[in-house]
């Protein structure tokens, strides 16, 4: 088990720690949480390496997946750098990447009926404006789970909030700052329930935000 106090902060620069390989042949993995070593909760960066495969597996929970460099495909197509897609909870697929690529990658964390399928290419879709200076891309919404991309300018400031439910980041470019310290691209960020800071950026940042999905009860 790693990492599933869902209680407590957990800050990983993924730049910096050190690949474990998977049960699959040219799929390697960077584990941030996990509740098992092959089933369960788990969130994690996984590198495919040139024409890599991972046999047929479901998905009873659902998988979340962020395509971070390269192309990922399944019998389904192929998704470049950029994409965000949701496999709901019982789909299942036979994933491969004939070029190579990395991915934030999360299992098991679907509300039982949040059924709904997502396929967004980012990079072909527009922003929309948020508070202050801020650019918001929404990726999907189900219940108090909220999951978008957002955009901060140079040297933007955002006003000192609470957590309700919770905070996870991902930072895609950029550096993400606040009074706990400093978050450099590729770091992971998981803000427990009623968590607060004060976020700003000296340069122009984006990250990958997900809140409203780590409840008081969780343990």
């Amino acid at each position: 088990m790693l990492n599933m106090q869902l209680d407590q902060p957990v800050v990983i620069n993924t730049r910096t720690t050190m690949w474990q390989d998977s049960p699959a042949h040219g799929v390697q993995r960077k584990p941030l949480a996990r509740e098992a070593a092959e089933h369960g909760h788990a969130t994690s960066i996984v590198r495919y390496s040139k024409g890599a495969s991972f046999p047929r597996h479901e998905h009873p929970f659902g998988e979340e997946i962020l395509v971070l460099e390269g192309t990922f495909s399944d019998e389904t197509g192929d998704y470049g750098a950029g994409t965000y897609f949701r496999n709901p909870p019982g789909t299942g697929h036979a994933p491969f990447s004939t070029d190579g690529c990395t991915l934030l990658v999360k299992l098991h964390q679907f509300a039982p009926d949040d059924l709904t399928p997502v396929c967004i290419d980012t990079h072909q879709t527009p922003w929309q404006a948020g508070h202050g200076g801020l650019q918001v891309m929404p990726l999907h919404q189900h219940n108090e789970e909220h999951v978008a991309l957002v955009k901060w300018p140079a040297g933007e400031r955002f006003v000192q909030h609470q957590h309700y439910g919770g905070e996870e980041i991902f930072v895609l470019s950029g550096e993400f700052i606040d009074e706990h310290g400093r978050y450099p691209a590729g770091t992971w960020i998981r803000s427990p329930h009623l968590s607060q800071h004060h976020p700003y950026v000296e340069q122009e940042t984006v990250i990958w935000v997900k809140t409203g999905h780590l409840h008081a009860d969780a343990t």
